[in-house]
């Protein structure tokens, strides 16, 4: 049955006065609001594709994806540690990624192998001590924290606390479980009290004296550095970071980053804010505000991050801290890192 001129040209006519769908791309993020919504806002307004974006702790959101399965509306998770990036692959919610442009920007070691993850930003975890009372001489590497001088003299957070879990990840990856399990015992040795607070709570205890060494990220210290608040930045200044095994395998460092999910409606545009996020403007904004270290070659930290000095990194893959994280926190338990 042939239609009818007039109304094949009203239905023509509907069909293209129906404006086309804005792009947008969907976000589940571990990272805090402030530490991302800026460089979201700025990928709209040079790509005009909306971000939608829901935070939250990296753990529940891995959950969600799992409990939304096919049908979740998000297109990438972003996370602060390189461990939930591999814990979300293995339970299969990441897709790989072929950009030419992510290859790139971002070292192998600072990718899955499989290009279904991609590191954004380094944190490195060295060793923060209190100059008035240890000489920079007497450390070394990680391996000296466990001698018998530093007895009641470290602190560091819990082991629930990724960032060390993924640090125990690395050495076993390096030295293997009994190794790195003797390591492990040692350290908790000479543990000053036991396990509390933040990364910020170790570097201030060491400013006040309840402990002379420390392990934290590099970004935690360079904030306080910056602070707006005076006591903050009396401690920043009480303390002095050390680089541990500079000899040797390098300073132990960790990830921010994100990977395009298997249920992305808007994968492309996905694929294109990973891309953003690796650029030389994205890369420096990270570094001046965040004072995070770019993974991207060749944009400078922030002169704070400057002034801590340069360092080797760690090479290992990154995935190694996912793979070895359940043996790392089992191996934790039983050295008695609470």
């Amino acid at each position: 049955m042939n239609m009818p001129k007039t109304l094949l040209a009203s239905l023509i006519g509907l069909a293209l006065s129906v404006p086309a769908q804005a792009a947008e791309v969907n976000v589940y993020s571990g990272r805090a609001e402030a530490f991302i919504k800026p460089l979201l806002d700025q990928f709209t307004e040079q790509t005009g594709i909306k971000v939608n974006l829901v935070s939250g702790k990296d753990d529940a959101l891995i959950a969600r994806l799992q409990s939304e399965g096919a049908n979740s509306p998000a297109d990438l998770l972003m996370t602060a540690d390189a461990g939930r990036l591999y814990r979300a692959e293995a339970a299969q919610l990441l897709q790989p990624v072929v950009s030419q442009t992510l290859q790139k920007n971002i070292p192998a070691q600072y990718r899955d192998p499989d290009n279904t993850w991609f590191g954004l930003t380094l944190r490195a975890r060295p060793i923060f001590y209190a100059p008035a009372r240890v000489k920079p001489e007497a450390l070394k590497d990680y391996a000296g924290l466990t001698d018998a001088r530093w007895k009641g003299r470290l602190c560091v957070r819990s082991s629930d606390n990724i960032y060390n879990q993924s640090m125990v990840s690395a050495m076993i990856e390096e030295k293997g479980p009994e190794a790195t399990e003797n390591w492990v015992r040692g350290l908790v040795a000479n543990f000053a009290r036991p396990p509390k607070g933040g990364d910020r709570d170790q570097i201030k205890a060491v400013a006040a004296g309840e402990c002379d060494l420390a392990l934290a990220n590099t970004y935690y210290y360079a904030g306080m550095v910056d602070d707006k608040d005076a006591a903050t930045r009396d401690a920043a200044a009480a303390v002095a970071v050390f680089w541990p095994d500079q000899e040797a395998r390098g300073v132990h460092v960790n990830i921010s980053g994100a990977g395009v999910t298997r249920a992305a409606k808007n994968a492309g545009e996905a694929r294109q804010l990973i891309e953003f996020l690796s650029s030389d403007a994205a890369q420096k904004w990270y570094a001046e505000v965040n004072h995070e270290y770019p993974v991207k070659t060749g944009v400078e930290p922030s002169a704070t991050l400057r002034a801590l000095g340069s360092f080797k990194a760690d090479d290992i893959n990154l995935d190694a801290l996912g793979k070895n994280n359940a043996a790392a926190v089992q191996l934790m338990d039983r050295a008695g890192w609470k």
